[in-house]
Formats: C-alpha cells, structure tokens, sequence
C-alpha cells in the first residue's frame, strides 16, 4: 500500500511521461509535493522502486520508467493533476467531525525513525470523556518505541488536540521539513529546537525553527490489550 505522497509523485511522473515522454527533474518533482528539500524525493522514488513501480533506467539521466499504478488510482487521478497535501493535524475546516463526540484516526505517527505523514482518515474512536467537547482533536497509530518511558507503547493510539503551539517539555505531533512527522517532547532554546525521545536508545534530534512545525499536543490515548 502507498502512502499519500508515493500515490502523488508516481501519478505526477506517469502524468509527464504520458504528456512529454520524458521524466520530470528532482526539481519538479519537490515542487509538485511541496517539498523544502529533495532529499525527501530520493527517498519516494527509492520506495517506490522498491515497491515495483517504477524503474530507473541506467543508460539515461534521470529517466524513469512507471511499471504499474496502484489499483486504487481513478481515471481522474492518472489523467489528471493532484493537489499536494500533508498531515495537518486535524481535519479540513471543510470536512467537520460529523459527530463531535468521536475523533478521527488519521494513521501511524512515528515515535522512533520518521515515516511519511499520513493523512488518510483511517478510523474513528470515541472522544475521552474527560476532554473538551469542542476541540479540534484527531488520532494517531504510534509505530515505534521512542516514547516508552513516557508511558507510549508501539501500537497505541494518540489522542492529540490541533495547535501550532506548544510549551516546553509538552509532548507533540512536529512535522518536520514539511514532510515527515514525529511523536516527540519539544524543547526550545533560542532558535534551536529540540525533539526529546523517551527512551534512552534513541538520541535528541535538534532542528532550526524553520524546519519543524507543531501540528498538535498530546493529551490522551487508547491501549488495547
């Protein structure tokens, strides 16, 4: 199964190559999804490689080749452009909990190595009781075992309340380089932001504040059992 952005990019290419017949650059590729760096592109196209499809042909710069399409894709989709999107820690402002007393699941977030941010509803879970009734809360699946020590199993789901901001030692969604999103407790030092694991395997990762953006405060979570 795809992720939202390896979806994107291999219907972008398959687009250009129907259209051009020649593979679009890096450059275009990170501006189709949005993207600051492409370094996040190499790692998409390496995915998708992997997955079967697409292919790189050795004998030409940066030429690829699509080998299939995910099943899922629409004539719409092939034939058409997409619009780029990343996980925005809650719902569009068009689209409201139909009932606010459930929260949305809107996939994995990692507490260990960064994954792809995922924004697909996937689930929905009751709200907590003990949470505001009109707050703007979504959930996430915790892959990973970074955040253990703070009580954060793999296999958990997040509760967590939508906000760009976040005081100090809390616990946050940080989406990072517009791209990739972590469950991590924040610290901020001048313009040195930093994202503190829970388990001492796993060391702090330290950021410029350009690079990371708060998508949301941890307040509660499922275990099942």
């Amino acid at each position: 199964m795809l992720t939202k952005k390896q979806k994107n990019l291999l219907l972008f290419i398959n687009k250009r190559l129907r259209s051009s017949g020649v593979s679009p650059s890096y450059d275009e590729m990170k501006e189709s999804l949005n993207l600051k760096s492409k370094s996040g592109i190499h790692r998409l196209i390496s995915a998708l490689e992997e997955r079967g499809f697409i292919k790189r042909l050795a004998h030409k710069a940066r030429a690829l080749e699509v080998i299939k399409l995910p099943e899922t894709a629409s004539a719409n989709d092939i034939y058409n452009n997409f619009s780029p999107s990343v996980i925005k820690g809650g719902l569009d402002e068009e689209n409201p909990l139909s009932d606010d007393s459930e929260v949305p699941v809107l996939g994995k977030i990692a507490a260990g190595t960064p994954v792809e941010a995922i924004q697909n509803e996937v689930a929905r879970i009751p709200l907590p009781t003990n949470l505001e009734k009109n707050g703007d809360y979504f959930g996430l699946k915790v892959q990973g075992d970074s955040m253990i020590e703070a009580g954060i199993h793999e296999g958990d789901t997040v509760i967590i309340k939508r906000t760009d901001t976040a005081d100090n030692g809390k616990i946050v969604v940080a989406l990072i380089d517009e791209h990739e999103a972590m469950l991590k407790r924040i610290r901020k030092k001048g313009k040195v932001i930093a994202l503190e694991s829970a388990n001492r395997n796993y060391e702090t990762k330290i950021f410029g504040p350009d690079r990371v953006k708060v998508q949301g405060v941890l307040v509660s979570l499922y275990r099942n059992f």
